[in-house]
């Protein structure tokens, strides 16, 4: 996919672009202890979050929650829906002496993880995968785009395959993993990978073709219904979006805003590509793979494919080089100011990988970098909170246990009917 900024130009002076789609955001998060420990209470925090612009929801683990914007034309409703939602679950969660941690694995390292989400289908995922369901927990952000009609986004997911191991570098948000520095700037994404369904999407000719790759997936029973196919771009099968499932949850809503305008505008331009007769080009599902382990590891201050030239470039380099080619969409749907505003932000600071490892180097403490990812709240937290915990300083970092409930079972007995992860 050679690709240009003269060119890129030159689509927006001879031919049209589609018009702008609607375009909205999942964002999942952890719920922890004042000490930084995960906290079971998400149905409390969620019950009290009250009403506002987008939903809540509880998701796979009770440490888990879920703010779902509402459906967006602009970059500032948008921004706009995703701080009241965090603001909301913050508040919420501060009431309770319990805090939301903006981060795609949790810091700490956990004696137990808490239960399982109330349901049926959550046993069944248990009995089913064994540990995959009952050893992990990771939070990650979900783009959807509206896409006008299946065929249509089946065609587009095949021009957004070489883009995603940039997309997974730039929101890498996860580098810890059972108290220490696991190595990877995005271990969630190396976990979430252990589930046979997740992973890039093969090269799909057609629609035919997608939905032969899902009924593959479910005769083979590596996914139990369709939407646990876990691929990181897919056709959701709730909206008629195309849903973007590559990042880690973002450290701020101005980020996770970045993402799903940068997805939209991949969206814009692979569709004027289609209108054009351009096909996408068809990278190796192996090769694929192999990328998208290497921006997991790296994140954006490292390496990843330039889809331009098919090698390897500083993933700084990559996401100019992407800015340049959805430039005309960014600006056709008035993005490109905030988009250009967060880029360089990024730039300067760094990925919410690096800013976690800089947070931890200033005096190796663990507890700092669960400080450093929680969402402010408005309101006064909790009186009563509970000690930090001492952390080991740089030997791994592991910190004491503080106690909690203990006899919990993975599962409660009485599981009512409920949906799998999404």
């Amino acid at each position: 996919m050679a690709v240009s900024p003269g060119m890129a130009a030159a689509m927006t002076i001879r031919h049209a672009l589609p018009a702008v789609p609607t375009v909205g955001v999942e964002e999942e998060f952890l719920l922890v202890q004042p000490c930084g420990r995960l906290s079971a209470r998400a149905p409390e925090v969620l019950g009290a979050a009250g009403a506002g612009p987008g939903e809540v929801h509880q998701e796979f683990r009770r440490c888990q929650v879920e703010a779902v914007s509402a459906v967006c034309s602009g970059a500032g409703d948008l921004l706009a829906g995703l701080r009241c939602l965090r603001r909301r679950l913050a508040d919420s969660a501060a009431r309770r002496g319990l805090r939301v941690a903006a981060t795609a694995t949790p810091v700490l390292a956990e004696p137990r993880l808490p239960p399982l989400s109330i349901g049926r289908r959550y046993a069944r995922m248990v009995r089913e995968y064994g540990p995959l369901a009952s050893r992990s927990v990771t939070c990650g952000c979900h783009v959807h785009v509206a896409i006008p009609d299946r065929e249509t986004g089946v065609l587009v997911c095949n021009h957004l395959r070489p883009w995603l191991p940039l997309l997974l570098a730039l929101t890498a948000n996860s580098p810890f993993g059972h108290g220490a520095d696991a190595g990877y700037a995005s271990l969630r994404y190396v976990l979430w990978g252990h589930w046979p369904s997740a992973s890039p999407p093969p090269f799909f000719p057609s629609l035919d073709d997608y939905e032969a790759g899902v009924r593959g997936l479910l005769a083979s029973r590596a996914a139990l219904d369709r939407k646990m196919v876990y691929w990181d771009v897919r056709l959701s099968e709730r909206h008629p979006t195309l849903e973007m499932r590559v990042c880690d949850v973002a450290p701020s809503a101005e980020e996770a805003v970045m993402v799903a305008l940068l997805t939209r505008a991949l969206v814009v331009m692979a569709m004027a590509q289609l209108e054009r007769g351009r096909a996408a080009p068809r990278l190796s599902e192996h090769d694929l793979r192999a990328h998208m382990w290497r921006a997991s590891r790296d994140g954006f201050e490292g390496a990843c494919l330039d889809p331009s030239t098919g090698r390897l470039a500083p993933a700084e380099t990559v996401l100019g080089r992407l800015l340049a080619w959805t430039r005309p969409a960014l600006a056709q749907a008035g993005d490109l100011d905030h988009v250009e505003t967060v880029s360089e932000r990024l730039r300067r600071g760094g990925s919410g990988a690096l800013r976690q490892r800089l947070a931890f180097a200033r005096r190796g403490r663990l507890p700092d970098v669960v400080d450093a990812v929680c969402l402010p709240p408005t309101v006064p937290e909790q009186a009563g909170r509970v000690p930090a915990v001492r952390s080991r300083g740089s030997e791994g970092g592991s910190v004491e246990p503080t106690g909690g409930r203990a006899g919990r079972g993975l599962l409660d007995a009485d599981a009512l009917p409920g949906e799998m992860p999404r």
